[in-house]
């Protein structure tokens, strides 16, 4: 059986993980009526892969983004409904099916879109943190969507094309989707989300790369889109709790300065050296790896600057976490790696977690008794308790260790969601105030996206 629905992929140097997004819509158990892979400038073979597989394949002349790249490929579409999938997402083998059931049983539906799974393919923490958070947002959002997603996303032929596709002004991967959900809420469109339509991310992820997608091509445009559209839903990545968390995390950073400038910098090393020890799981990986070796010889600066600080304020019980936490962390990794699921193993991981909670208690010891101090730790219940959801989903999925190994990502990200959004802010009303040498010739306004 054909469903009337045509697949489109952009792929931009997409071999790796190309195959097996293709395979997964092979072996389903329903097929779309095309599949059209649009090679977006790629030097490696991602368009020969997409042929062995019997499909369709578009080139642009040049890397110009997935928006350029979907638009192109939905051109080309025969099916009255188009499939979004993004090249590194394996589907399940009844999500071709489920799609042309939604249109078909409602059809007021304009669009639709899925979920992550909760077992992303990458197994080191980074990709499962990040992406297992990308599970949580989806799976909690609300049904009646506010916004598309492309990851794995749906839409009617006609109303995709009423509302001229994807943003071409996004020439890399950022918000197009998001910015066309906008549009389609704008016009009254009914966008669903189904929580049960999911699909595995093959992503995986580095700490540098999170930080520029989460800031350079997410936050920043995201911020810009919310401002000219005068819409900001309560939902997904911008509920209520998280905006909060943004504030307190804020206030958070202006406490513990406040208490460097009265009491001196070291009184922050209890924090620093707590900030570590929760960082442990991920610690431990790094260090048995000879990879992200910039990551791994900054944590190693930090923690020798932070114990040598620690001795000189005689604050000496903090030295035997900051010493021996490293070396115990690569025994673990190293030679308990394939014994996970062994009674030796849940033992080990038990007292590693139980040494963790013991020395973050001996680090609170030397946290002075100040108002500053005080609020803070307020605040960080207060963060603990907004986002307790969240952490008991990880701990659900990946257990204590991570969960703690998490906590310091996500207060990052609450941080660097604030910045994004103050220059966000800055470049909208920028653009309004000094209108650029394009905008005054061809009239432009200056806060269209370009």
């Amino acid at each position: 059986m054909n469903a009337p629905i045509s697949v489109v992929i952009p792929a931009c140097n997409a071999a790796q993980h190309l195959p097996v997004c293709l395979e997964a819509l092979a072996s389903g158990s329903v097929s779309p009526l095309e599949i059209i892979v649009v090679d977006d400038g790629s030097v490696d073979n991602t368009g020969d892969i997409a042929r062995n597989f019997n499909a369709v394949v578009l080139s642009t002349t040049h890397r110009s983004g997935p928006a350029l790249a979907r638009n192109l490929g939905a051109k080309m579409a025969k099916g009255d409904i188009v499939f979004f999938l993004d090249a590194d997402v394996r589907v399940a083998g009844d999500t071709i099916l489920k799609v042309f059931q939604h249109f078909q049983s409602d059809p007021a539906l304009d669009a639709l879109m899925g979920a992550y799974d909760n077992d992303p393919a990458c197994k080191d923490f980074l990709s499962q943190y990040r992406n297992l958070m990308h599970a949580y947002v989806h799976q909690t959002g609300a049904e009646q969507a506010s916004t598309f997603w492309s990851g794995c996303g749906a839409i009617r032929r006609h109303v995709f094309a009423e509302h001229s596709g994807f943003n071409e002004s996004y020439g890399r991967p950022a918000i197009e989707d998001i910015e066309l959900g906008y549009r389609l809420i704008s016009a009254k469109r009914r966008v669903l989300l189904d929580r049960s339509l999911q699909v595995t991310h093959l992503k995986r992820w580095s700490f540098w790369g999170l930080l520029k997608t989460d800031i350079l091509d997410r936050g920043i445009p995201w911020t810009e889109l919310i401002l000219r559209h005068r819409f900001m839903p309560n939902d997904l990545n911008l509920q209520l709790s998280q905006r909060v968390s943004v504030a307190l995390v804020f206030i958070l950073v202006a406490l513990s300065a406040g208490m460097a400038v009265l009491r001196g910098a070291y009184v922050l090393l209890p924090l620093f050296a707590i900030l570590l020890l929760m960082l442990a799981q991920w610690w431990g990986e790094i260090l048995s790896e000879r990879k992200n070796l910039g990551i791994h010889a900054t944590i190693t600066v930090m923690t020798l600057f932070t114990a040598i600080i620690a001795y000189t304020h005689h604050m000496f019980g903090l030295l035997p976490p900051l010493i021996v936490t490293p070396v115990l962390l690569l025994l673990r990794h190293r030679y308990n790696k394939r014994a996970r699921t062994t009674l030796m193993a849940r033992i080990t991981r038990w007292a590693g977690i139980l040494y963790i909670c013991g020395s973050v208690a001996v680090a609170v010891t030397y946290l002075p008794m100040h108002r500053l101090m005080i609020s803070s730790f307020f605040i960080l219940v207060l963060l603990a308790l907004m986002n307790s959801q969240f952490y008991v989903f990880l701990a659900g999925k990946r257990g204590l260790a991570f969960m703690l190994a998490a906590m310091p990502f996500h207060l990052l990200y609450h941080f660097y969601n604030g910045v994004s959004f103050l220059i966000g802010v800055a470049r909208h009303y920028g653009r309004k105030m000094v209108p650029s040498r394009r905008e005054r010739i061809a009239g432009t306004p200056a806060d269209e996206p370009r």
